[in-house]
């Protein structure tokens, strides 16, 4: 049976799906000789194509869809899990934006590490909408994102003190800024203010926490599409869930025990803030503990693998980075310091960020897939309920059907008329949404913008970024795990342009 189940288009998982709705071998044959089946590799009996997502995942899938024929829409078979993929931005609209796949399936790691009871992946429904409703009205809207701009100033002050300390110019750049990513996250969500040129053991330990957790949500559960491997927990995944847990919840909750126990006038950071919700907007402290540490944990990573791209490509493209420097001269000046309006009045720099976010999106498979709620057709094709859905954006952005010489940085196409000025990243137009699009887009993406645009500019207005030696060229070799990271740390030269800015910040946290 399980050969039978392989000799379908698209694997076992398909074939055995189509093999049970069909009932029988001759009605099985029929159905699979015509044309209403999704194209796709068999893969391998019983495990299917469970080796396109080991390593660079986003690379092979692309690869394989162009083997297919079948870039608009490819079927595969993850296990006993069946899956859709696209390469085609229309395709990807219709997913993404469609109420049936408006929900996610749930991987063991990120049910056992509480993710289920946050906006990640809570399935669709009341509560879900009420976290929706929460984060947009209370949490990332946009006073929210401005009373945190003084934290932002204050830790890029910090990070630039940090590059000059000791008249170093060789900087390991990851470092600084998982560190500021990780200061800035625990500034907003929990009211914490730490200084980046020292150490601290609450950050030490909720660094240890998230790394822990990063690197269990990042990885491929075979029991997630084998179940008959889940009682035996190959990979240990659920036994170091089970350890981690408890430590994140003594963590938060000893957090929100000292807000409650505070009073008077306090900075709004994210803890006071759902504390303060009533009626049915009110969560109970289990599911707080779960909205708090999702979004520490998805804040921190993907500020700090971005902006580490982008510096990785003014390194690469010297002549870019001086086109960026020249406008912050034109509108920042060299006696002060960015400001996030400053910001605001610049084109080429977001340019180049939306260049970056083109050819290194964090989350090239939109790091989390859809699932049908309900039966439904994409692009013909009838696909059934309980399906996952995954958007290679990653392929999307380097078709050549999709974007001219797309290999080339070129932020030029966002600024000279091959792209409208007003381009949006933010999930409006599926050439290029890095944040994803419809009801499961990242809801913190324009805190998240802000805060790497902004960070991005002061560094880029102090230093100039250049290679540690001249024939010695940037590596951009990727490794994925929950975000594509570069796989060497980057490492670079930075020498200031001009003399540091001692303007005192005000600090609202504390």
């Amino acid at each position: 049976m399980n050969i039978i189940y392989w000799s379908h288009p698209g694997g076992p998982a398909w074939g055995k799906y189509k093999w049970r709705k069909n009932f029988g071998l001759a009605s099985f044959n029929n159905n699979n000789n015509n044309n209403n089946n999704i194209p796709g590799p068999r893969g391998f009996p019983l495990i299917g194509s469970m080796s396109l997502m080991a390593g660079l995942a986003h690379r092979k899938i692309a690869a394989m869809a162009q083997s297919c024929r079948a870039k608009r829409l490819m079927s595969l078979s993850l296990g006993e899990t069946r899956v859709i993929v696209t390469c085609n931005p229309e395709v990807a609209k219709e997913i993404l934006n469609s109420s049936v796949f408006a929900d996610r399936p749930v991987k063991e790691s990120a049910y056992s590490l509480m993710f289920n009871r946050a906006i990640g992946f809570a399935p669709y429904g009341v509560y879900w909408r009420t976290l929706r409703k929460i984060a947009a009205t209370h949490l990332f809207c946009p006073k929210q994102i401005k009373s945190s701009e003084a934290q932002r100033s204050q830790i890029a002050k910090q990070m630039i003190t940090m590059f000059q300390l000791g008249g170093r110019d060789v900087i390991r750049v990851r470092d600084a800024l998982k560190l500021a990513s990780l200061n800035n996250m625990m500034c907003s969500v929990f009211g914490r203010k730490y200084s980046l040129d020292s150490s601290n053991a609450e950050t030490e330990e909720l660094g240890k926490l998230v790394d822990e957790g990063y690197e269990l949500l990042g990885m491929l559960n075979w029991s997630d599409h084998l179940p008959w491997l889940a009682e035996f927990d190959p990979q240990k995944i659920r036994l170091r869930c089970s350890r981690l847990v408890p430590k994140v919840n003594r963590f938060v909750s000893r957090i929100i025990n000292e807000h409650r126990a505070q009073s008077g006038d306090v900075h709004p950071d994210f803890v006071y803030v759902l504390l303060s919700l009533q009626g049915s907007e009110r969560l109970s402290d289990s599911d707080m503990i779960a909205v708090l540490w999702e979004m520490i944990f998805r804040g921190t990573d993907t500020v700090a693998v971005l902006i580490e791209w982008i510096l990785a490509r003014m390194v690469l493209h010297p002549q870019v980075q001086s086109k960026v420097q020249t406008e912050l001269d034109r509108v920042v000046g060299g006696s002060r310091a960015v400001t996030e309006s400053d910001v605001s009045e610049m084109t080429y720099l977001p340019a180049v960020i939306k260049e970056v976010l083109r050819l290194h999106p964090p989350g090239p498979l939109l790091s989390w897939a859809r699932l049908a709620i309900t039966d439904t057709t994409v692009d013909g094709y009838h696909v059934p309920a309980g399906t996952a859905a995954i958007v290679n954006m990653w392929a999307i952005t380097r078709d050549p059907d999709v974007w001219a010489n797309p290999l080339e940085f070129k932020p030029e196409r966002f600024v000279n008329g091959a792209a409208p000025l007003d381009f949006s990243v933010l999930g409006s137009d599926l050439r290029l949404a890095p944040f994803g699009s419809g009801r499961r887009t990242c809801p913190g993406k324009n805190l998240g913008l802000t805060t790497v645009t902004f960070w991005v500019a002061s560094l880029l207005h102090e230093f100039h970024f250049g290679p540690i030696y001249n024939n010695d060229p940037v590596d951009l070799s990727e490794v994925l795990r929950l975000s594509c990271e570069m796989v060497n740390p980057l490492t670079v030269r930075a020498r200031p342009r001009h003399a540091l800015h001692q303007t005192p910040i005000p600090n609202n946290c504390n």
